[in-house]
């Protein structure tokens, strides 16, 4: 499975906790991850990361872009709610990519940890099914 990371800057820490508590599950599937994000969590972890642009330099849109071409399979993306951002307009495209292609996606640590158990237990077998479907 390809899991995406992005993280706001004042929660790149949370990010690098959370995938040190979940590097177990993590390590079994592919992590790419934008600029910062990936290259904190790699060090922290030692998971191989494919990293992309900083978010505000395009890196969100190039996981957008991957998503868009069915590469990605889950997002987990920590948002700063209290902080406004210039590339916020790229972070609702984001959003609605994932919801168009039914791209499960977790905005707050609380909603990855319930992704990041459901895929362990095997309750994430959604795109088996999708592609069944069509």
């Amino acid at each position: 499975m390809n899991i995406a990371l992005i993280a706001h800057d004042a929660k790149k820490e949370l990010m690098t906790q959370f995938c040190i508590a979940y590097c177990g599950i993590l390590s079994r599937h592919t992590i790419l991850a934008t600029g910062a994000t990936g290259k904190m969590v790699s060090e922290a972890t030692g998971l191989n990361i494919i990293t992309f642009l900083g978010g505000a330099h395009g890196g969100s849109q190039q996981i957008a872009a991957r998503i868009g071409c069915d590469e990605i399979d889950m997002l987990l993306l920590f948002r700063d709610p209290l902080t406004a951002k210039p590339d916020e307009p790229d972070e609702h495209s984001l959003l609605r990519l994932c919801d168009v292609h039914q791209i499960p996606v977790a905005t707050n640590i609380a909603t990855a940890e319930m992704l990041i158990r459901g895929l362990d237990r095997g309750d994430l077998d959604w795109r088996e099914y999708m592609r069944n479907e069509k």
